[in-house]
């Protein structure tokens, strides 16, 4: 009976013992968790106040994806020895100058893909990578603030290709107007004078006019996710034809240090480029029922593509 006595004791001390040591435990997690939760506001405070400081703020992303096969009789398909690849990468970096009184903001941003399919039964395809994807920008902002929401201002923004017919064509807007900025790392800007230079090479549908440039342009960083997304239009006083617009996204994840996953994806309306795409297509010669391109019965189809894959936060 004593020992069954000093047995039930003995569990009920331990038990005691273990039940104090938890709930001592607890309340020591919960007292450095306030303490953490505390200090990470003061974080956050003191990055807040480092973020309104005059000066340089730069800063980039970009996402890397791709894959390689190879095939050696595998009879199930179509070619059975073939080596296909693909491999594209996109960026996205900027380099503002915020002062009290003006600021520079400054952005580049490319995406490009290349592809190959070799098949090695047939020795006139081409077994090099080619560009299809191929998207360049560069603009830079300059204004001087009126107020902590609006500012006069001035844009410089050139799009083109860099892997296939650089500058061919290539777009220049130039022009003077005033910007917007009602939230944090929200930009928008509407300059109702603005000339849209176009250059390409020959006798081309592409032509340089006047017109009304609007941009808007959120770029921001949420813990690991970083994320962009701009806006491009040039609307032509002299005809709706030679009016354009682009749209690009860039998202990226990061989910180990500096590595995650990335997606972009972009849409693009020119008019311009339509035409002058199906008047390459055209050949009477071949079709002759076929009627010629022009600005009046071009289908000006919806530009689009994307891109996913690791991504790398610099």
């Amino acid at each position: 009976m004593k020992y069954l006595v000093l047995t039930a004791f003995l569990c009920f001390a331990n038990w005691s013992i273990y039940a104090q040591t938890k709930e001592e435990l607890q309340a020591k997690k919960a007292e450095k968790q306030a303490e953490a939760d505390a200090a990470l506001k003061e974080v956050k405070a003191i990055q807040s106040q480092i973020d309104a400081l005059p000066g340089w703020r730069i800063g980039a992303f970009g996402t890397i994806g791709g894959s390689l096969s190879n095939f050696n009789n595998w009879y199930a398909q179509g070619a059975p020895n073939n080596a296909s690849g693909n491999f594209g990468i996109s960026f996205n970096g900027y380099a503002n100058l915020i002062e009290e009184k003006f600021f520079w903001r400054n952005a580049l941003s490319a995406n490009l893909n290349w592809l190959k399919f070799d098949n090695k039964d047939i020795d006139t395809d081409d077994s090099s990578f080619n560009p299809t994807t191929d998207v360049f920008n560069l603009s830079s902002l300059y204004g001087r603030n009126l107020s902590k929401v609006f500012a006069l201002s001035g844009l410089m923004e050139y799009r083109t290709t860099l892997l296939d017919n650089f500058n061919d064509p290539g777009y220049l807007d130039v022009g003077i107007g005033a910007t917007w900025s009602p939230i944090k790392n929200l930009i928008v800007v509407v300059h109702p004078l603005n000339y849209n230079f176009v250059f390409s090479s020959g006798d081309t549908v592409f032509e340089s006019s006047m017109g009304a440039k609007i941009v808007a342009d959120y770029t921001r960083q949420i813990g690991a996710i970083n994320f962009k997304t701009n806006l491009s239009m040039f609307q032509s006083y002299k005809s709706a034809d030679y009016s354009n617009w682009t749209w690009t996204n860039s998202f990226g994840y990061t989910l180990w240090k500096m590595i995650g996953i990335g997606f972009d994806f972009g849409l693009r309306s020119n008019k311009q480029e339509a035409l002058n795409y199906a008047l390459g297509q055209y050949d009477p010669l071949a079709v002759p029922t076929q009627t010629e391109p022009t600005f009046d019965n071009i289908d000006n189809k919806l530009q689009t593509y994307y891109t996913i894959g690791l991504s790398y936060k610099f």
